[in-house]
């Protein structure tokens, strides 16, 4: 599986390619759907789904754009339904397994910074939205954040990961994750 990043919006958000077997998802379009577009044609890759980690705007502003000019299924945890000014084709759950190509990425539901954020893992990386950063972990301060809730989360997410797994935040740089001390 092939990742690539473009930071699109005016919050410089991680938007990912995820690609695979002559498919591509794009996680967390947060904005500019025409850049995006630009690079999923490079690729020379099918869009098939666009997912989201949670509800803020800065992760989903692309959507319905998107969904417009390529049909791609829309997907985003069954706890944001409430808060998303879209419409998803799909609800996730803890569990679910998005194929694309011939990989895998699991949903890990990991809440805190809103009450549906998911992180999504594969073979050697996790995509984990606005959860974790390369120093520290995202806001708990707006709408259904909850701080006892995203350090479970990242309590989950160090159960899930191995030492040398490569985390892919919603905003900065990649990391290769490293157990804390709890």
């Amino acid at each position: 599986m092939e990742i690539k990043r473009l930071i699109v919006g005016a919050l410089s958000t991680n938007c990912y390619l995820v690609i695979s077997g002559g498919e591509v998802g794009v996680v967390d379009p947060g904005d500019e759907a025409d850049k995006i577009l630009e690079e999923v044609k490079k690729t020379g890759a099918e869009l098939k789904y666009i997912i989201n980690t949670h509800c803020h705007f800065d992760h989903t502003l692309a959507n319905k754009e998107l969904k417009q000019k390529t049909g791609a299924e829309i997907l985003i945890h069954e706890t944001e339904k409430d808060f998303i000014n879209f419409e998803a084709d799909r609800f996730l759950k803890e569990g679910d397994e998005i194929k694309i190509g011939k990989d895998v990425l699991k949903v890990i539901r990991t809440p805190g910074h809103t009450a549906g954020s998911i992180s999504l893992l594969g073979q050697d990386f996790v995509l984990v939205g606005d959860l974790l950063f390369k120093d520290g972990h995202g806001r708990t301060d707006l709408p259904g954040g909850s701080q006892a809730e995203i350090e479970n989360s990242l309590k989950k997410l160090a159960k899930l990961a191995k030492p040398e797994t490569i985390i892919y935040p919603g905003h900065g740089e990649s990391f290769k994750y490293t157990k804390p001390n709890f």
